[in-house]
């Protein structure tokens, strides 16, 4: 038997992705209370429209097959697996008959709580939502899972204690990203980059010059240029041009701004600028990628 989920959006506002929010998943729950919610996945279950949510999710996959759309990549769900979804993230997906998992999904302020334990930028962890777990570290994180689901039925549950073990989960995590991606090994080992990566985050709408930055971290642009080709293979300048490109697909994908908006949210005074910058970093232009995503859809 398929699932499929037809939830509707907590609001839409400029957008043409509706944005889910977490009372949606209540009725259903295992077990939770205000600030997070435990649920079980089993067997097939299909969401065929991409949708966003407006809170953080953590899947641990068992014994899993299917595929994953995450920003309209396609990741494969396999064995011993975490999936990470940010609040914004669009997903959709096709889990096959007999897969295994478990869900946390946890409100906006709940999350701060405890996420400084997720060591590396958000970014990171968005560029890759997908980890692969050794089997020591899958048997950890389940336990930690399974730990608060049972205090979440608690009746006199602790928020407190619930929100230790989901650290415990973030560093968990944070441990393997680490192991498996080779640039949150650079950003570990190297602190400036990972605040110039954080800085990004930061100020990519408003700061796209490494001047800016370098100024930020206290050293040369051209300091700045040597660490990134030395440590990313590629410059500080395609470090920051990346993360406007990501936010920009993003908002192609889901949003019903006009790309001329688009340019404006992004801090491009001119959206023939913006255009060109976009079918420099990836081959197309805006309104072409808008198309093609729709076609896809």
């Amino acid at each position: 038997m398929i699932h499929y989920i037809y939830l509707m959006p907590t609001y839409k506002e400029d957008h043409t992705i509706p944005i889910i929010g977490i009372h949606g998943f209540r009725k259903g729950q295992i077990a939770g209370r205000e600030e997070i919610i435990f649920n079980e996945l089993h067997g097939k279950r299909l969401i065929e429209k991409p949708h966003k949510h407006d809170f953080f999710i953590i899947i641990l996959f068992d014994q899993a097959q299917g595929t994953h759309n995450i920003d309209s990549i396609d990741y494969q769900i396999g064995n011993h697996q975490i999936h990470v979804l940010f609040p914004g993230q669009m997903h959709k997906w096709d889990i096959e008959t007999g897969t295994t998992g478990y869900q946390l999904m946890i409100e906006r302020s709940f999350f701060e709580q405890f996420a400084p334990y997720f060591r590396f930028s958000f970014t990171n962890y968005q560029n890759h939502p997908v980890i692969q777990l050794t089997d020591e570290a899958f048997q950890l994180l389940l336990y930690e899972f399974n730990a608060i689901k049972h205090e979440l039925k608690n009746d006199r549950s602790l928020v407190h204690l619930i929100s230790a073990r989901a650290a415990v989960i973030a560093a968990i995590v944070s441990r393997e990203a680490e192991g498996t991606f080779t640039e949150f090994k650079v950003y570990q080992s190297n602190p400036r980059l990972a605040k110039f990566n954080t800085l990004i985050d930061e100020f990519f709408k408003e700061q796209k010059l490494v001047t800016f930055y370098a100024e930020q971290l206290h050293i040369s642009p051209n300091y700045l240029n040597i660490l990134c080709k030395k440590n990313l293979k590629v410059s500080a300048t395609q470090l920051i041009q990346q993360r406007v490109c990501i936010e920009a697909k993003r908002m192609l994908q889901s949003t019903s701004l006009s790309i001329k908006e688009i340019a404006f949210e992004l801090g491009f005074v001119d959206h023939a600028y913006f255009s060109n910058f976009f079918k420099t970093q990836t081959g197309i232009t805006p309104s072409a990628f808008r198309e093609t995503d729709k076609f896809h859809k």
